[in-house]
C-alpha cells in the first residue's frame, strides 16, 4: 500500500484502489501504540475536502477522546477488531445511551451510526480497537464541538479521572438496562 504520512498518526492511501488487510491493520495498531495520543488512522480519502471520508482507525485503550459532537454530520463505525462502548451524553453531560460494539463474533453489535448532533466518547474495552469509520466531508473543525463538561486532552490526570467516572456510569447504565 502506497501511503503518505500526513502526521505522526495520520496516513493517506494514495493508490487509486484502496485495499486494506491484515498488514494495514497491524501497521495502524503499531502506529497507534507508538503515537503520543495513542491513536492512528489510514485515510482512504485523499483530501479533507472530499465529500466522503473513510478511515481505518486504531485506538489504544489508554487514549482519551474528549466527548464531542458534530454539526451537520453523520458518522458510522464498523468494528474490525476489539471492543468499545460508545457513551452518548446530553448537553449537560448526563449519560443517555451506551452502544456496545465489538468485532463480528464478539456477541456485540459490530456497526453503529450516529445521525444526530449528540456528545459522545469511546471507552476502549480491548488493548487496541480497530474500526472502519465513515463520515461525510468536507472536514471542517468548526463542525465539531468539544464537550464543556469534560476536561481537554492536555489535562491527562483530569481526563483519566473523568473517564473513570464515565466508566462507572456506563456500568450502572448496563445494570439498569438488564433489570
Amino acid at each position: 500500500m502506497n501511503l503518505h504520512k500526513a502526521s505522526e498518526e495520520v496516513y493517506i492511501a494514495l493508490d487509486p484502489i484502496v485495499r486494506l488487510g491484515a498488514e494495514e491493520v497491524a501497521f495502524v495498531k503499531d502506529t497507534a501504540r507508538r503515537s503520543p495520543r495513542k491513536r492512528a488512522r489510514i485515510c482512504a480519502h485523499r483530501s479533507n475536502d472530499d465529500k466522503l471520508h473513510e478511515m481505518l482507525i486504531a485506538i489504544a485503550a489508554d487514549s482519551y477522546i474528549r466527548p464531542h459532537r458534530h454539526f451537520g454530520k453523520s458518522e458510522s463505525f464498523h468494528i474490525v477488531e476489539g471492543e468499545v462502548d460508545v457513551a452518548v451524553f446530553d448537553d449537560g453531560g448526563a449519560l443517555t445511551d451506551v452502544i456496545e460494539l465489538g468485532a463480528p463474533g464478539s456477541g456485540r453489535a459490530f456497526f453503529y451510526r450516529l445521525s444526530e448532533s449528540a456528545f459522545h466518547t469511546l471507552l476502549i474495552r480491548s488493548d487496541v480497537l480497530v474500526m472502519h469509520e465513515v463520515t461525510n466531508g468536507p472536514f471542517d473543525p468548526k463542525q465539531s464541538s468539544p464537550a464543556p463538561f469534560a476536561p481537554p486532552e492536555d489535562q491527562p490526570a483530569a481526563a483519566r479521572q473523568y473517564m473513570q467516572r464515565v466508566g462507572d456510569q456506563v456500568a450502572q447504565f448496563r445494570r439498569a438496562r438488564q433489570r
